[in-house]
């Protein structure tokens, strides 16, 4: 009898597991991934998600994404510009005059908060002040202190407010700075009547049908997840584990947790038109250069990083990071191939005496995971 011989997948299966087993053999305790390519879809794990028992990761556990929270706020915001209750270039003043009052809410529009142009600081050295100064003299104190504090938003944005400013409103490079997405998540709550996190929750993530993907109501990850283990520039030897936590210390810019299924669906749909409509998006994929928080420059639009690869495409996406946590999220330009993973160790390299962090093997194994996943 004849057998039709399947079409080849455009998957390696082999190269990829590869790719997390070396990511795991360069010192990271657990990753896991999925990767899809057209309609072919392809999970694997690497690793442990508790380094003293040994329980390994696995493709289907949730975990904190960090600041790719922010894409999913950025389109909630999208959605109220669509509705004529949010001008994406209106001050901020004109909306919250109580939290940036004078010429700095008259100077800074929407658009600078979405895009990292504001000239906000970074409030989070303030909030946990164990970690100010130069990474090889900082200290776990401020986190151990602060893991179940209850954190008001107001508090923080006015930490970020009050602290030096790095640049004017506007101007490029922008600087990346988690008191732009506090204040847009009390923009939200402003214009819509209801928690910034309810409204993402309502309007973002149920009608993407990402089912694994939520705010968490307190310290803990709820369903399966791995410990999350924070190095701090190697100041914690061996790193602490920092899977319970309270993230109300940026819930609107870091808070959601998800999964890489979830993850790979929302940027899919999100790229689709199918979360924001197609002016929204175009807008939202209008990037300036900006500094993130490692130093690097990276090109971001309204809530989304821009990836170009030589030879293998435009992707966008976002990354993000917490205590412990690292996720990675990037769909390219025509939805064909698409890429989430999450590791469960944060701030593994140690600096050298310039305060630069040295290289370390996981450094280049995450640039093997991402070749192999979004080249081929």
């Amino acid at each position: 009898m004849d057998h039709e011989t399947p079409a080849p997948s455009r998957l390696d299966p082999a190269a990829l597991q590869a790719a997390l087993d070396g990511l795991h053999d360069a010192g990271m305790p657990g990753v896991f991934a999925e990767v899809g390519v057209g309609g072919d879809v392809w999970q694997g794990a690497s690793g442990v998600a508790d380094t003293e028992t040994g329980r390994p990761v696995t493709p289907d556990m949730r975990h904190r994404v960090g600041s790719i929270t922010k894409t999913f706020v950025a389109a909630a915001v999208l959605q109220q510009v669509e509705q004529g209750r949010i001008g994406l270039d209106a001050p901020i003043g004109e909306q919250l005059p109580d939290l940036v009052p004078g010429e700095r809410g008259r100077r800074v529009t929407v658009r600078m908060l979405l895009n990292h142009t504001s000239g906000f600081a970074e409030y989070i050295p303030y909030a946990f002040p164990s970690i100010q100064g130069a990474p090889w003299d900082v200290s776990a104190q401020s986190l151990d202190d602060y893991r179940f504090r209850a954190c008001d938003p107001a508090e923080l944005i006015a930490l970020g407010l009050a602290a030096p400013s790095p640049a004017e409103p506007g101007g490029t490079p922008g600087v990346y700075s988690n008191t732009n997405y506090l204040l847009l998540g009390r923009l939200l709550e402003k214009v819509t009547g209801a928690p910034a996190e309810e409204y993402v929750a309502e309007h973002v993530v149920a009608p993407a049908g990402l089912r694994h993907t939520a705010f968490p109501t307190g310290p803990h990850v709820e369903g399966p997840h791995a410990r999350m283990y924070e190095g701090l520039w190697g100041t914690l030897e061996p790193p602490r584990d920092y899977s319970v936590y309270d993230m109300s210390w940026d819930m609107a810019g870091a808070g959601l947790v998800s999964t890489v299924a979830d993850l790979n669906r929302f940027f899919g749909k999100l790229l689709a038109g199918e979360v924001v409509g197609a002016a929204a998006l175009a807008e939202m994929r209008r990037t300036v250069p900006v500094v993130a928080l490692d130093g690097s420059t990276i090109e971001y639009g309204l809530g989304l990083e821009k990836l170009t690869i030589p030879g293998c495409g435009t992707f966008w996406g976002n990354r993000g990071t917490v205590w412990g946590a690292g996720t990675m999220s990037f769909t390219r330009e025509d939805g064909g191939r698409r890429m989430s993973a999450a590791i469960n160790l944060m701030r593994w390299s140690k600096p050298d005496a310039s305060g630069q962090p040295q290289p370390h093997p996981i450094d280049g194994a995450i640039k093997v995971l991402y070749q192999r996943a979004l080249c081929g």
